[in-house]
């Protein structure tokens, strides 16, 4: 059997306390192995023929493959915008005992 890839998952949102109310969900639910919040982002893109400036925070968290599409799922049904960033990365290593530990911590 292969063993699932972990991965990176990156959500902007736009708000801390949004995010905070996501992560843990995330974590709770065994989605996320951990999540980290930076504040204080600033996104610069174009929406709606706009060129739009704003503040936001970010979402950095670590999972495994597997669990990608549950997680796009719930975020989108949490999330307040309409079209939430939600991307993944694939982690192509790190430390054997913390890879480890995201596959336990999310079974």
């Amino acid at each position: 059997m292969l063993r699932e890839q972990a991965v990176v998952i990156f959500v902007t949102f736009s708000s801390s306390a949004e995010a905070v109310k996501i992560g843990r969900t995330l974590v709770q639910e065994r989605l996320a192995a951990c999540v980290n919040i930076v504040s204080g982002v600033r996104s610069i893109y174009r929406w709606q023929g706009k060129i739009c400036d704003e503040r936001e925070a970010l979402m950095v968290l670590k999972s495994r493959s597997g669990k990608l599409q549950r997680i796009i799922r719930r975020v989108r049904s949490l999330h307040s915008y309409s079209v939430p960033e939600i991307i993944a990365l694939p982690i192509l290593g790190g430390s054997k005992e913390y890879l480890s530990w995201i596959r336990k911590a999310t079974r």
